[in-house]
């Protein structure tokens, strides 16, 4: 069942090993065959040198095992509530990288500072407010989706596709799995990028909006012209 799909999200888990922005098993990548409703996602606590394509697991939005023998990531829950909110989302990447992480773990989200991250988030990358202990002690990885859903009201999630959990880490997405690693992997860098601008200079003012509208729209607007056609 979902044969491509579990090779592409196996790939996605070990792509996040290679970029460095998964230390043992500190992270997971998911994606979803809109079709059918189904979820492959990696499996809980399983090395990445050992993990194959056949111990993905395969769930449903209620978080039902379809196939699989192994629990699967204990992160799940999350997911699945980023699944039913953002429609348009086709995979999703969970870490705990180390500048992301910097932030979230300060509960501040990123600033636009610069044309990098105008180029892939349109504006800073929201965090989200911390849990309650009652959400934390009821539901916590159910309610980590909730209140990332809770954050984006108002906001376009393929135009930001990435989140801070407050102290907690990042979760990225995208229209499939490589793309959701791929928006975790530019986070991760403008993460670090912001953390040298406050460092530089503790006062540095945002990017005006007038740049970030260019250089997002340039590549993600209705008349984008960046690189070679689509």
């Amino acid at each position: 069942m979902l044969e491509q799909l579990k090779k592409e999200v196996l790939d996605a888990n070990l792509e996040l090993v290679k970029r460095g922005l998964v230390l043992y098993t500190w992270g997971n990548a998911s994606a979803i065959d809109r079709e059918s409703g189904l979820v492959v996602i990696k499996p809980s606590g399983v090395d990445y040198d050992v993990m194959r394509a056949e111990d993905m697991v395969v769930v449903d939005l209620d978080g039902n095992i379809v196939e699989g023998k192994l629990r699967p990531s204990s992160d799940t829950p999350t997911h699945l509530e980023l699944y039913k909110a953002f429609k348009e989302v086709g995979g999703i990447v969970h870490t705990h990288s180390t500048w992301a992480v910097g932030w979230a773990q300060a509960c501040q989200p990123i600033p636009c500072y610069g044309t990098t991250q105008a180029d892939y988030f349109y504006g800073e990358v929201p965090c989200t407010r911390p849990l309650t202990e009652e959400e934390t002690n009821t539901a916590y990885e159910k309610n980590t989706g909730l209140v990332i859903k809770e954050a984006f009201e108002g906001k376009n999630p393929i135009y930001v596709p990435g989140v801070l959990c407050a102290n907690h880490g990042p979760f990225a997405w995208g229209k499939n799995a490589a793309d959701a690693v791929y928006h975790a992997v530019v986070l991760e860098e403008t993460a670090k990028m912001s953390a040298v601008t406050r460092i530089v200079n503790p006062q540095a003012k945002p990017a005006p909006q007038y740049v970030v509208d260019k250089h997002f729209l340039r590549k993600h607007g209705k008349n984008a012209y960046y690189g070679q056609g689509r």
